[in-house]
């Protein structure tokens, strides 16, 4: 099993797990069974055609899925996988202590 971490956006979704021990032999499968087990994170996570939702980052051990092989790439028990929806937002202008205009930051999730 893979260790899913759930950030804290989507844990109301699945039932308020931090994180959760998943069957499957790739990504794809291992979604797939986030979302048996916790359906209302189908429409957060897919598209209605079935794709991941462009707004849904997936790093396994820290590696982007989309610089591996996407939702084919292959998981083992030990792998963590990480699910990052992105955000948007914030100030503008950098009058009040947010970024200038223009100017880009990260962020991360912590666990």
């Amino acid at each position: 099993m893979s260790t899913v971490w759930i950030p804290p956006v989507l844990r109301a979704a699945a039932g308020g797990a931090k994180q959760l021990d998943l069957d499957g032999a790739t990504v794809g499968e291992v979604i797939d069974a986030l979302i048996s087990a916790h359906p209302s994170l189908g429409s957060q996570i897919r598209t209605p055609d079935g794709a991941l939702n462009r707004f849904v980052n997936v790093y396994v051990n820290g590696q982007d899925i989309r610089y591996l092989g996407g939702e084919s790439t292959a998981v083992a028990t030990a792998d963590e996988v990480r699910l990052l929806p992105a955000m948007a937002g914030g100030a503008l202008g950098g009058s009040a202590g947010g970024p200038a205009a223009g100017s880009r930051a990260t962020v991360r999730w912590s666990h």
